[in-house]
């Protein structure tokens, strides 16, 4: 049956953001989370090519929708499910446990520096879960060591801040400055050559990139995509950059 245990967190001002209001965001919005990105999660399926008997690793898993679809398809194998967030983690157990899945289990950990058995896994996949870490290489190669010989990795990651008219167009909205960095975000893994650079530095080889470019989906109405959107931890931060007199002003330019 579906179950949580939990490793230590070293990383620890992304462990503060996943375990606290970010993945409370992710829970509130969890459904509509999964609706925002199919056509990616489609093309991400497509490319796992999970088989019936694979040992999986799901890192950054959140609410286990990438998980859950892992367990379905490696059924005669088994899904270890692995992020910083209690609260995702909960969602995530409670929604296996109510599909029936027996092959799917979850760690609170950090997939950087936790020790996984070597060899243990025969795939690791993650869905927007790859980008946080404060050592890319390290964790990397951590999780490479969890690999079995010939063991694949699969990751689905945002290109560029420039290329996602989703966040620009919040940032500029708001009248927020660019950041001075995206490391580690949600675009720490934006440009294939770093990507290359530090998967070969973990070991990896055979290394791919494949160019996605598909809507994203913000809700049924602009009240509902306001109240998404807002509760981003790049839009949060933004908005606290302003002082009282002009945030009412950033809110209502975001909200229309």
């Amino acid at each position: 049956s579906a179950r949580v245990t939990q490793d230590t967190e070293p990383n620890a001002t992304e462990a503060a953001q996943w375990n606290g209001p970010a993945g409370a965001h992710r829970v509130r919005f969890a459904d509509m989370i999964e609706n925002q990105t199919r056509h990616h999660t489609e093309l991400f399926r497509a490319a796992i090519a999970i088989g019936q008997h694979d040992r999986v690793l799901d890192i950054g898993c959140g609410t286990g929708e990438s998980t859950r679809a892992a367990a379905r398809a490696a059924r005669d194998g088994a899904v270890v499910g692995i992020d910083l967030s209690e609260e995702m983690l909960a969602r995530a157990t409670q929604l296996s446990a109510a599909e029936g899945l027996i092959n799917v289990s979850y760690l609170r950990a950090d997939a950087q520096v936790h020790e996984f058995p070597a060899g243990e896994f025969d795939v690791a996949i993650s869905q927007f879960g790859s980008m946080f870490f404060d050592d890319p290489t390290a964790a990397f190669t951590n999780i490479g060591n969890a690999l079995s010989d010939g063991g694949r990795l699969v990751l689905l990651v945002w290109q560029s801040r420039a290329r996602n008219e989703w966040s620009e167009a919040i940032r500029q909205t708001i009248g927020a400055p660019a950041p001075d960095t995206e490391v580690p975000g949600p675009f720490a893994l934006a440009d294939p050559a770093r990507v290359a650079d530090i998967l070969e530095a973990a070991g990896f080889g055979e290394i791919t990139c494949t160019n996605v470019h598909v809507p994203v989906w913000y809700g049924p109405d602009g009240a509902v995509a306001y109240e998404f959107a807002a509760g981003f931890a790049s839009t949060r931060r933004y908005l606290a950059d302003h002082d009282a007199a002009d945030l009412g002003a950033a809110q209502d330019r975001l909200r229309r």
